[in-house]
């Protein structure tokens, strides 16, 4: 067995794990109010005037809330970026209300954080599986390629997923801006998304390195059945005649003649009949 596969899968595990843990920070903020989850949030603006806002909004996964997350609002799959305040809101930037969300969202603004919730979901879902199946590519190479197709799904995921988080809540942040209130993005959550997925990152191409590691074992069987002797033929093991009639190595089966038709001696084999 090789022995830098299960180094390389162990290192994968330790990258996927972070990448694992920095989601689930991503996922469950405004959940609880403990570090660092209340200063986790997509974008915090001035919703000051709006009609049923708050002062100060953050939007995080499933709620919207108060400033450091106080003050939610009810936790809602895929919530309409427009939850932060009523239907046909007066105060609001325009191009961020439209029909969609109950006449709270527009339409570009709903399906854009609608498909990005769910690829968060879907890599969080392939990130667990690669997690569990990368055990078994310390074991051989069949689990080591499980591993590498699982997390590359999971990879491709994520990156959908934090394109779109991030082309969403920087369009808002600049709708904001044009309507003269403040407004900025979230570190924490944009470095735990992005940090995410540099993590799983690393972890695939680690898991794919052991993917493509030899059996040691099987390689050198393979190298002891077959020798080459320099002149385009392959022979088995052990003493090879090399007698000037070539007789030996055509018909002894100790060789076997090249695709040139010379004996070990460089001469035809028909110059000897």
């Amino acid at each position: 067995m090789n022995r830098t596969r299960p180094l390389l899968a162990i290192l994968s595990l330790l990258f996927l794990a972070i990448s694992l843990v920095l989601l689930w920070f991503v996922i469950l903020s405004g959940i609880t109010r403990t570090s660092p989850l209340r200063q986790t949030y997509f974008l915090r603006a001035d919703t000051s005037g709006i009609s049923g806002a708050r002062a100060v909004s953050q939007w995080t996964y499933f709620k919207v809330c108060g400033l450091n997350n106080q003050d939610c609002g009810p936790a809602r799959p895929a919530l309409p970026l427009g939850d932060a305040w009523d239907s046909y809101p007066s105060g609001a930037p325009a191009g961020l209300t439209g029909k969609y969300g109950g006449h709270t969202t527009s339409h570009y603004f709903w399906y854009m954080w609608r498909f990005g919730w769910v690829f968060f979901l879907l890599a969080l879902f392939f990130e667990t599986l690669a997690f569990f199946s990368g055990f078994l590519a310390c074991l051989g190479r069949i689990g080591a390629v499980i591993s590498a197709t699982i997390a590359s799904w999971a990879l491709v995921m994520l990156s959908v997923a934090v394109a779109l988080m991030t082309a969403t809540f920087v369009k808002m942040r600049n709708h904001f801006h044009r309507d003269g209130r403040d407004a900025h993005l979230g570190r924490y959550a944009f470095g735990f998304s992005w940090g995410a997925w540099a993590a799983l990152v690393i972890s695939t191409v680690l898991f794919l390195l052991a993917m493509l590691q030899r059996d040691k074992n099987r390689y050198n069987n393979r190298r002891s059945t077959y020798a080459t002797d320099g002149h385009d033929r392959v022979v088995a093991d052990g003493p090879v005649t090399t007698g000037t009639s070539g007789r030996r190595g055509f018909f002894g089966g100790w060789g076997r003649r090249s695709n040139s038709g010379k004996s070990y001696d460089g001469r035809r084999v028909k110059d000897d009949y």
